[in-house]
């Protein structure tokens, strides 16, 4: 059972769903952050207005029973990626669990390799000039209160990355340059080594 960690800006939210649905059934664990910057296709007017009325829907004698809308980015995914499963059985409720959505990059995944999924990424599969919301703005249309939160903390958290790759980046050389310093003297010492089979 391996974890995978998807990055999810730049996708296309229902293409996206759709492999992670597949990955979730096949027993695989998937992380997907960043969902903020999951794309949906189409003209922001119209967007709105698919949102709008699929908020209006509800139980009549008891809201309260659902069906529920959720505001966050997260968890709207999440919801794409459950329609996509039959959650209402043992197999779907247990692929639902391996499935973990984040807003941002939270501290376990930011030090970890993560991969985007080419199947749906928009600049492949989207004409350049066709229009486009992000499911950040959509939220925050509609209540997310937190976009300003995460977008400090995405800011924060390229700073620390940025700081660490020049960090590494400078011990790398002084370790090559240290290299090269003793080149010659190492040269020195393979007679003997090649004598012991080492080389």
């Amino acid at each position: 059972m391996t974890t995978t960690i998807i990055d999810g800006s730049g996708h296309i939210m229902g293409r996206l769903a759709s492999v992670i649905a597949k990955q979730l059934l096949s027993g695989n664990r998937v992380v997907v952050v960043r969902c903020e910057e999951i794309i949906i296709v189409g003209p922001w007017s119209r967007t709105r207005e698919k949102y709008c009325q699929w908020k209006r829907k509800r139980t009549s004698v008891r809201p309260n029973h659902g069906p529920f809308h959720y505001r966050e980015p997260s968890r709207i995914f999440w919801k794409s990626v459950r329609g996509m499963l039959p959650h209402k059985t043992f197999r779907g409720t247990a692929a639902l669990k391996r499935l973990k959505v984040f807003e941002g990059i939270p501290a376990p995944y930011d030090k970890r390799q993560r991969v985007v999924v080419p199947e749906a990424l928009k600049v492949l599969k989207v004409k350049p000039f066709r229009k486009s919301t992000k499911l950040g703005r959509l939220s925050h249309e509609f209540g997310w209160k937190h976009s300003e939160l995460v977008g400090e903390l995405e800011k924060k958290r390229k700073a620390r990355a940025k700081n660490y790759f020049l960090q590494k980046n400078a011990r790398k050389k002084i370790v090559e340059q240290a290299f090269e310093n003793k080149k010659k003297e190492l040269e020195k010492l393979d007679p003997i080594l090649k004598q012991f089979g080492c080389l």
